[in-house]
């Protein structure tokens, strides 16, 4: 198969290199660029081999098909694995030298960055080809090609020119190694981590105060204690020329945070246990408790204690006071909320049986009871003025009384620990007043998006409403980068736009990127790329000559807007809530996006891929393995694309024997002659199974059109040879259903396919030949369901001869009379089966027959209820059963082995006669 893959292979590379052709309607997809810093792994896959399964399908439906692909090498992640690289870094060198098997020579060329995304570039575009992606790679290009930066400029010319980028301070996610601010792509670990924003509540303590930190302020009202780690030692700190005691990780932090912090001293927390602070609010005396579970490196390193509603404090207390400590303390109420006593943190507790705070069920409860008290919680009488008011109001109102008047600061950290930058060291949040913002914060820009997101069409639909709310929360957005590979900013050149900034709008640069390489950079100005993208201005008066700009003016409305968008759905939350935002800040509102596909996550042998970790398996390894065309069947067919899938190599192996399964079956067709009976039931059955394979394509339903074009035709034909005549293997009828198989698994395994279609005398390539079009002419319900009646019959002797212990002679069918066919078509038309008794015993002649119609009734209920709706209606149009055991009788003999008698159930007095049904002959074997 891999020489054959080979040989394909140089066919297709020129044949996909798609042009403007004015008589075909254009399909226009493309999916996240990679960002090249290792190899590919099955996870990569499906993300590049679904477009492809689609981009194939719609070619074979006669568009004109563009499906590009370019390398994204913007950031500074490159920079840190060359750093560790330079660095002789154990971990990095067996990753990179082991897992990736980059070669001992070039892997010593890594510690130059560009060397490293250049050569994974190359590796990705050979996998990708191995793989049959049927890319025009005349467009390939990297974001740091002097036309591309030509391109961002331009770009950010228009954003920075409508306000939409402002400097300003801001909270953001930060790598002190680096020295510069990192976004999700810059992270090897902790990329769903968000900035936190916490209030510091103050206690007085002596000349001191202890703050903590806290994003409940209005629990403040129920504050029994403070919380101390005995085992810490504690700084004694001026911060902003007021004494406190923090942790040493908390000075770190809030230095990033532009406060002034001087190390005055230092005390244990040993020494703070017992003694008492002061409640800022009350006056009272707050005593300090031990707690190992406080850790220094979250909040202020002390923590104050609401044990009353939170499950954590609560049990920690209830802990010290088995012990026979601090009984004295007593939680203090705050929040009424429905469906939840009056102290819900020792409700949810005790309810669920939690015997200590190291029970994995503690997050979950925390989360749910406060999210029970955000949304429905009132703060009640111990609250003072806030008494009355909803959490969510006292929250606000709360913090906004701390910072205003009690000297509160707002202190930010990371919902996560593990933040860790690609140069190997930790994230921390730092406050920047010299950086450079999206502000997608904007109400008027995220309007604009609102009124836009109803005209995109989403797969799955459920996942409008995380866009709807990524719109919603998404704040500013930090653009820019001071150390990394990619495009200087304009008017701030220190700066450079960094890799989700960077890669909003490059769906537009696809269009012309194989023409606009070829022109010197220095001309491509703003007024050229208007001229292009947006038809402003005069092309006589542009540094570019006017035919050339026509030309890419013209491909550029061609191909735009894109048709679809395929990502991953962890960035609805970044990229592909950007790019709305920035489409609709440059383009026309012809020429927004149309449609986004978001698909599901990767996981090997039950567990998430990770290239850091190790848990993952090379794409270049699985298609050496198994060859490309059972990756791209085992990809496609084991989930649907917004689905997780799981690799596992033993299922893997099984769809690699499918797809020899159907060479076999192709092949061995090929020689058919002649005619029989089934061949109208085989051609009406293979018009279903083309117009259902159709219909999931277009909807993106790549498992549920596999099923069809491959479980179901395999089903079909194996029905097919068991009702040929004795010695026949088929007849000439085979020859157009493989026809059709073959391009109907073509988008699939387009390598077999290909093959198949040459091996079956067929011209050209089968990845150019026309879909298979169902043809309603030749359908024949009649036969369907006397095939389905035989089949559905076949299965259930079958079923009684496994069960019964007995040395079987005969079987007898006892075939429904016509009055149980008015009952079936009474109860087929009732729209209320429950009642459909009393409807079936208002007819005179069925009421005569009493308690058997009724019985009958009740039955043919329960019988419809198993049935496809389809069959039901073609049940109740009338079939003459009879009939149809009579003409198979020979068949049901080789069948069963067995002889057969089909006997009226009405002409006999065999008790059994009286279970027959329609499409449910009672079976009786002797």
């Amino acid at each position: 198969m891999s020489e054959i893959e080979q040989e394909i292979r140089k066919t297709w590379i020129p044949a996909f290199e798609s042009n403007p052709a004015e008589d075909k309607e254009k399909f226009y997809i493309n999916v996240a660029f990679p960002y090249p810093s290792g190899a590919m792994h099955v996870g990569h896959g499906r993300t590049y081999i679904v477009p492809d399964v689609v981009a194939r399908f719609w070619r074979m439906q006669g568009k004109q098909v563009l499906f590009p692909m370019a390398f994204h090498v913007t950031g500074a992640p490159v920079l840190g694995i060359a750093k560790r690289i330079a660095k002789k870094d154990e971990k990095t060198l067996k990753l990179y030298g082991g897992l990736y098997r980059v070669p001992q020579e070039t892997l010593d060329s890594f510690t130059d960055p560009i060397v490293i995304v250049n050569y994974f570039a190359d590796e990705y575009e050979r996998v990708m080809k191995q793989l049959g992606l049927s890319i025009d790679w005349r467009r390939r290009f990297t974001t740091i090609i002097p036309q591309y930066s030509k391109f961002i400029e331009w770009q950010y010319s228009h954003i920075y020119g409508q306000g939409k980028v402002v400097k300003g301070e801001y909270p953001v996610r930060y790598c002190p190694n680096c020295d510069q601010p990192v976004g999700d792509h810059d992270l090897l670990e902790g990329d769903s981590a968000e900035i936190m924003h916490f209030v510091f509540v103050k206690y007085p303590f002596g000349e001191f105060v202890i703050p903590t930190a806290t994003l409940r302020p209005e629990t403040i009202f129920g504050v029994t204690n403070l919380w101390a780690n005995p085992e810490v030692t504690y700084l004694k700190a001026e911060v902003d020329g007021e004494k406190w005691i923090i942790s040493r990780e908390a000075a770190e932090k809030l230095r990033m945070q532009k406060h002034t912090v001087t190390e005055i001293g230092t005390i244990s927390g040993a020494d703070l246990v017992d003694q008492a602070a002061t409640h800022p609010v009350s006056g009272a005396a707050v005593p300090i408790l031990p707690a190992s579970f406080v850790d220094p490196d979250m909040g202020s390193g002390l923590v104050m204690s609401v044990p009353a509603h939170a499950p954590f404090d609560y049990i920690a207390l209830r802990d010290l006071q088995q012990q026979g400590k601090y009984t004295d303390i007593v939680p203090i109420p705050l929040v009424t909320v429905p469906n939840f006593g009056k102290i819900p943190a020792q409700e949810i507790v005790e309810n669920n049986k939690i015997p200590h705070q190291d029970d994995p069920r503690m997050d979950e409860l925390t989360q749910e009871l406060y999210t029970a008290e955000f949304s429905k919680g009132k703060l009640n009488e111990n609250c003072g003025e806030h008494a009355g008011k909803s959490v969510r109001q006292a929250r606000e109102d709360v913090t906004r009384e701390f910072v205003d008047t009690r000297g509160s600061i707002v202190f930010h950290d990371m919902s996560e620990k593990r933040v860790i930058c690609r140069c190997g060291n930790r994230v921390y949040v730092k406050i920047l007043d010299d950086q450079w913002f999206l502000n997608y914060a904007d109400p008027a820009w995220k309007e604009q998006i609102h009124a836009q997101l109803p005209k995109v069409a989403l797969v799955p639909p459920e996942v409008r409403a995380e866009f709807e709310r990524t719109v919603d929360w998404l704040k500013e957005w930090p653009c820019t980068r001071r150390v990394g590979l990619g495009t200087h900013v304009p008017w701030d050149p220190k700066w450079l736009f960094e890799p989700l900034s960077d890669s909003t709008i490059y769906m537009s640069y696809y269009t012309i990127a194989h023409k606009i390489t070829k022109i010197d950079a220095e001309k491509l100005t703003p007024a050229v790329f208007d001229y292009i993208f947006l038809g402003i201005g005069d092309c006589n008066a542009l540094p570019v000559d006017a035919a050339t700009l026509k030309e890419l003016r013209s491909e550029f409305l061609y191909w735009y807007p894109y048709d679809y968008r395929f990502s991953a759905k962890d960035l609805i939350s970044n990229h592909l809530t950007f790019q709305l935002f920035h489409h609709r800040a440059i383009f026309p509102d012809e020429l927004q996006p149309k449609g986004m596909v978001v698909f599901g996550m990767g996981l090997l042998n039950g567990m998430k891929m990770s290239s850091s970790k190790g848990n993952v398996f090379l794409l270049e390894d699985a298609a050496n393995e198994f060859g490309a065309d059972t990756v791209r069947m085992f990809l496609v067919g084991s989930a649907e694309p917004w689905q997780d899938f799981d690799w596992r190599n033993e299922l893997v192996l099984s769809v690699k024997k499918q797809i020899e399964r159907m060479w076999q079956m192709v092949l061995d067709a090929s020689s058919a002659s002649g005619s029989a009976p089934i061949d109208a039931w085989l051609i009406s059955r293979l018009q279903h199974r083309i117009d259902a394979a159709t219909k999931a394509l277009a909807a993106f339903q790549t498992r549920q059109a596999l099923q069809e074009a491959y479980n179901g035709i395999v089903s079909d034909l194996a029905w097919y040879r068991r009702r040929l005549p004795e010695g026949s293997s088929g007849t000439a009828v085979l020859h157009e259903v493989t026809s059709a198989w073959i391009r109907l698994m073509a988008p699939v395994i387009p390598y077999t396919a290909e093959k198949l279609w040459a091996e079956t005398g067929h011209e050209g390539l089968v990845s150019f030949a026309p879909w298979p079009v169902a043809d309603p002419a030749l359908v024949n319900g009649d036969i369907e369901v006397s095939e389905e009646l035989l089949l559905r019959t076949v299965e259930d002797i079958q079923s009684i001869l496994k069960l019964v212990q007995i040395e079987a002679k005969k079987v007898t069918l006892f075939v429904a009379p016509a009055w149980k066919h008015q009952v079936f078509g009474i109860v087929a038309a009732a729209e209320d089966k429950r009642n459909v008794v009393k409807t079936v015993m208002a007819d005179a002649d069925l009421r005569a027959k009493g308690k058997e119609a009724t019985d009958a009734a009740v039955q043919t209920v329960k019988l419809i209820h198993s049935l496809p709706p389809e069959l039901v209606a073609s049940i109740a149009a009338g079939v003459d059963e009879f009939a149809i055991f009579s003409a198979a009788q020979a068949f049901l003999e080789k069948e069963s082995g067995l002889a057969v008698e089909i006997v009226a159930a009405e002409s006999s007095a065999h008790p059994k006669g009286r279970m027959a049904l329609p499409f449910k002959p009672a079976i009786v074997i002797e």
